[in-house]
């Protein structure tokens, strides 16, 4: 028994070999044949292809074709928008900046999946314009955060179907309550745009989804009426520059919005010369203050001239050193005020290409800023 065993294992093992040695000696053209073939019988027998494998090679032109066609479609959304906001949309955008304007609480934006993603770009926006606004997700809505909602808030609810059941707490809330609700959606006469005080009923213009099933073209309409309300209002409010710096005191931004009083170099510091100094002595306080250039100022104490590396090049000869300071300088110089954003101030500098502005306060020097403190501080 334990031999016929042994023979049992051995045959099995030779024809499992033999098995194996035909299937390494088929090239690979036949193993793919054998491949194409079950997949045109599955085909044929009305069963899915299989898939793709990953890493597949992308095709350029269908990849740009896909991208333009995608831009196209979003554009045209955009068209639609545009036109409706000129005629049937008008009153309606028109009521929700006066809701909005008029409420003494904050914009409660809702949504959610994609419209939730882009809630919450459309209440930062808000926010950093002047429109008090953060995002309430529906579904933590639903289990407490109802409460974060006043009766002087307004409530922005974002659904392209209107009928996010996620989103029936808040409205149920904001009929009870009397919390004014606007309601961004493509159906007005869903649950959501019956239900609100004002409808931005949106125009269901094509998805550029090929199968008109991913929010896209949906979503960027959704985003630019976000926007547009965002606008509306911080016009509406005088929302200006200044008070942009008040909420963005970080990043690149925060550092364009800084003043050039932030920045500026002042008492000591500053490179100045009366207007009768001998240009031997101006040269020595011009060296030592290394800012290329030098103020001139008057008996008075206002700037009437600044002497920069370009003006001792053009006079450059025997009596230069003899001149005085009035006879060298350049008159009436760019200068601007400790209130000039640092960007209008490195415009100005680049506008009249020079490295260093005076600053001057009621015709007397305050300070001076240099291309490179704008550079430090990330002025760009």
């Amino acid at each position: 028994m334990a031999e016929r065993r042994a023979n049992l294992r051995t045959n099995g093992g030779k024809d499992a070999l033999k098995s194996r040695a035909v299937g390494s000696g088929s090239t690979s053209a036949q193993r793919a044949g054998a491949t194409g073939k079950a997949a045109a019988k599955a085909t044929a027998k009305g069963k899915k292809p299989a898939r793709k494998a990953p890493g597949q090679k992308v095709s350029k032109n269908a990849a740009l074709e896909a991208a333009q066609r995608t831009l196209k479609l979003e554009s045209s959304g955009l068209g639609e928008l545009r036109e409706a906001l000129a005629g049937a949309l008008s009153q309606a955008f028109i009521a929700a900046v006066e809701t909005i304007a008029k409420a003494r609480g904050r914009v409660i934006v809702s949504g959610i999946g994609k419209s939730g993603h882009i809630g919450q770009k459309i209440a930062a926006t808000f926010a950093s314009t002047g429109t008090p606004a953060f995002f309430v997700h529906p579904s933590e809505a639903s289990h407490g955060d109802l409460g974060m909602i006043t009766r002087e808030d307004v409530i922005l609810a974002i659904s392209w179907s209107g009928e996010s059941v996620e989103l029936s707490n808040i409205i149920a809330f904001s009929r009870r309550f009397k919390v004014p609700l606007i309601a961004i959606t493509s159906r007005k006469k869903s649950t959501l745009g019956s239900q609100a005080d004002v409808c931005l009923d949106l125009p269901r213009s094509q998805e550029a989804c090929p199968h008109g099933l991913a929010p896209t073209t949906s979503t960027t309409m959704q985003l630019a009426v976000g926007d547009c309300l965002a606008i509306a209002l911080l016009e509406t409010k005088g929302f200006t520059a200044h008070d942009f710096k008040v909420f963005h005191p970080g990043g690149s931004l925060g550092a364009s919005l800084k003043y050039v009083a932030d920045l500026m170099h002042t008492g000591e510091e500053m490179p100045i010369a009366a207007d009768n100094v001998d240009m031997t002595s101006a040269l020595v306080t011009m060296t030592q203050k290394a800012f290329g250039c030098l103020g001139i100022v008057d008996k008075k104490g206002r700037l009437v001239g600044v002497i920069t590396d370009g003006d001792l090049r053009r006079n450059m000869g025997d009596k230069l050193l003899r001149a005085k300071t009035g006879e060298v300088m350049t008159k009436n110089p760019k200068t601007v005020t400790p209130g000039t954003l640092a960007s209008a101030a490195l415009e100005t500098m680049n506008a009249s290409r020079i490295t260093a502005l005076f600053v001057v306060d009621k015709g007397k020097p305050a300070g001076v800023v240099h291309v490179h403190d704008m550079l430090r501080a990330g002025v760009v």
